[in-house]
């Protein structure tokens, strides 16, 4: 017989970037009680990593619960950028209802429409919360018109069209139903959650089915399956069977159970359906596949994760510097490591190609993947990346290319130069209007490739006052050529050490990416041609000393300071005969040949 958990609910937190999702859950956590009075907590404490703290984005969805009151709110705090679409589409499966908060200001952005679409589909019950609030131009009237007009256009059933409204300040700790209220704590938001989440249903006496929604590791109970308990009652101890995705059982014990209390994880003699828990013991069973009875094997469907649009090739470092400055050089770590992330990462696909030492790697976007490069630049790996490139698909014999809706927030006095040069990259506008005074936002469907390489173009023709969003739309029939990059290379002539003397003759040529005293070797791409063609230039060369002395020849050269380039901007400028270049230390632009001559005679025989 089925029963209704009162003292439980579970919601997850869905947000664009930067709208004040993490820092909710801090509030959240805090005026719960879950930290002591004279603990000291870092702000953002549910971005755990480095580069979720360092980039202000959360990659990884996590799971902590509050108490309020008698009732239990398990919380699922999720990415906001849908490059990690992942993490969402799959940890949607675990709770009953989510709040989609919102700035009072911004509205609805791309990342909001693509989570609300998954949560929709799932028939989550959606909790609205405009964020914010206390920001001098919040216009949260609009927003709330702006959200509804959203909900009917990703075909919102009536009811989740009647949804509940929350007022809040992440920022300032406070929450109210009722824009008038007063200002005084979250009080208003745990009471909205309760009243409209729905309580888990189910039976404690039926079998066991628990869906594995993600995977944890601990050096020393190993790995560990994260899920919610579907359908009866697990216990530490007892036996259990993994149905695999493959359709194979595998026999198991739960070594240990856990639940979450805050941000710890807290061992549990048992748990029932409706409670989200960690399982040790587990094997190596993977995402997707569902710990069940022994007596009654039934898997549970899993959700569909969409498919790849961007592939790169990762491959060994075989430059001048290769092996200076990693741990992991080899083929070997760098299969082993690829592989190691696809039973995580559920949005990513590896595969091998005809040589050992390179390896195809696809996923949701150039955000996606420069995230994996950086952390394993980071764990110590050096390897080579190449120019990403979107993936095409044969649909009914046709050549179907991804397309992006990408939506531009930008001052009206830009928006003739940003129209124009998407023009030129096969953009087509969709909807304009005006959010505010002097501003405009731009909506247009683009094709993938139209993107790569257009985010610092963006940023220099609006003088760094551009906003661009952007969010996988769909498949559609090839649009065309587009033109790549306008510029060439500056690149090294021979090995060396750059030195100002040589770089000051360079500058004139273009922007240089590299200070004097850098190491360089030939082939090493150090600036930016300002015209089409590739340029070789000796950086290392030394002024001829001499004996003789004339009037302000020898005062001090003048270098203008060279551009810092970020990993993302070294995706985007590469040419398809470039490579970047990654080690812990430096992030380098190369030449696929290296040597001058034999790159000169492989591109007479293509000319």
């Amino acid at each position: 017989m089925n029963s209704s958990r009162e003292n439980l609910r579970n919601i997850a937190i869905i947000a664009h970037v930067d709208h004040g999702k993490t820092t909710l859950v801090d509030v959240m956590l805090r005026q719960s009680g879950i930290f002591r009075e004279n603990e000291q907590v870092q702000e953002r404490v549910m971005d755990s990593n480095d580069l979720e703290r360092e980039r202000g984005i959360t990659i990884l969805a996590k799971n902590t619960a509050v108490c309020y009151k008698d009732t239990k709110i398990n919380i699922v705090d999720t990415p906001g950028h849908a490059d990690f679409g992942g993490e969402v589409e799959r940890i949607l499966k675990m709770v009953d209802g989510v709040l989609l908060l919102v700035d009072a200001f911004d509205g609805p952005m791309p990342q909001t429409r693509f989570v609300l679409r998954k949560a929709l589909q799932l028939n989550l019950k959606p909790i609205v919360v405009i964020n914010k609030i206390d920001r001098p131009e919040a216009r949260p009237t609009e927003v709330i018109d702006e959200v509804l007009e959203l909900f009917i256009e990703l075909g919102a059933d009536d009811d989740q069209l009647e949804f509940p409204i929350v007022f809040a300040s992440s920022r300032e700790g406070y929450a109210k139903t009722n824009i008038d209220d007063e200002n005084s704590n979250l009080e208003p938001l745990f009471e909205t959650i309760i009243e409209n989440v729905p309580s888990p249903q189910g039976s404690s006496e039926e079998p066991l089915q628990l869906l594995v929604s993600s995977i944890d590791y601990d050096e020393y109970v190993g790995r560990i399956a994260i899920g919610r308990v579907e359908r009866g009652t697990i216990k530490a101890g007892q036996q259990a069977v993994t149905c695999r995705i493959d359709g194979s059982l595998f026999n198991m014990r739960i070594s240990r159970l856990y639940m979450f209390e805050g941000l710890r994880r807290v061992e549990a003699a048992e748990a029932m359906f409706g409670d989200i828990v960690a399982v040790s013991g587990v094997g190596d069973i993977t995402i997707g596949e569902t710990i069940c009875d022994v007596d009654c094997p039934e898997a549970l469907p899993f959700i569909e994760i969409d498919e790849p649009t961007i592939t790169m090739t990762f491959s060994v470092n075989n430059s001048p510097f290769a092996g200076r400055e990693g741990t992991f050089v080899t083929s070997r770590h760098l299969r082993d490591r690829l592989f190691k992330e696809l039973e995580t990462n559920l949005s990513l696909r590896v595969e091998e190609t005809e040589s050992a030492d390179s390896f195809k790697v696809s996923g949701r976007g150039e955000l996606h993947l420069s995230i994996l490069i950086e952390t394993m630049r980071r764990q110590g790996y050096e390897f080579q990346v190449s120019k990403p490139k979107v993936i095409f698909k044969e649909i009914d014999g046709v050549e179907h290319e991804p397309i992006e809706h990408l939506t531009i927030d930008v001052p009206e006095d830009f928006m003739g130069v940003v129209m124009e040069k998407l023009g030129t990259r096969r953009a087509e506008m969709v909807n304009m209007h005006s959010p505010n005074q002097g501003y405009m936002r731009l909506e247009f469907k683009i094709p993938a490739r139209g993107l790569i390489g257009y985010r610092s173009e963006f940023m220099t023709d609006t003088k760094g006052n551009g906003i661009m969003n952007h969010i996988f739309h769909g498949h559609e029939p090839f649009k065309g050529e587009i033109f790549g990059r306008q510029r060439g290379s500056i690149v090294a002539w021979e090995d060396g050490e750059a030195v100002t003397y040589g770089l000051y003759n360079a500058q004139d040529r273009g922007t240089l990416f590299i200070d004097p005293g850098l190491k360089v070797y030939e082939g090493m791409v150090v600036g930016e041609n300002a015209r089409a063609e590739d340029i070789v230039i000796n950086v290392c060369k030394k002024k001829h000393v001499t004996n003789m002395r004339a009037s302000g020849s020898d005062e001090a050269l003048r270098l203008t300071p060279p551009r810092q380039m970020s990993l993302e901007q070294c995706l985007e400028f590469i040419a398809d005969d470039e490579l970047v270049e990654i080690t812990p230390k430096n992030i380098r632009i190369r030449k696929r040949i290296l040597d001058t001559e034999m790159r000169a005679k492989f591109k007479s025989k293509l000319g």
